[in-house]
């Protein structure tokens, strides 16, 4: 989480090796002009479809998995262990346990 935190936080303009610094290795992306962090076992690759006043609308063109954070060819969250980042409070949470099923639980209301 730090170095991700670092990458995030430090300018590619002012530190050029601050993957390596963050002790990262970078592939290129098949799909988009970025780079692919090695040591993270998923990414999103998504393309800007606008930007507007602050609002940030993307595609995601790809999703890649290490085999480590994957079961029965699905990802995994518990295997994953994903984090979120709390704008309100400036802190990084650790997602939890199921809660529910998207684009099904909602359908007992209709």
């Amino acid at each position: 989480m730090v170095a991700c935190d670092y990458v995030g936080i430090e300018s590619g303009r002012k530190v050029p090796d601050k993957f390596a610094k963050a002790g990262f290795h970078a592939t290129k992306s098949e799909y988009v002009d970025a780079p692919l962090i090695d040591e993270l076992p998923m990414a999103l690759e998504c393309k800007v479809k606008s930007f507007e006043n602050g609002i940030l609308i993307g595609e995601i063109v790809n999703v890649s998995a290490d085999e480590s954070v994957v079961t029965d060819g699905n990802i995994d969250p518990k295997k994953l262990k994903p984090i979120t980042f709390d704008p309100c409070n400036n802190v990084y949470i650790g997602l939890g346990d199921k809660v529910g099923n998207a684009f099904n639980d909602g359908a007992k209301l209709k």
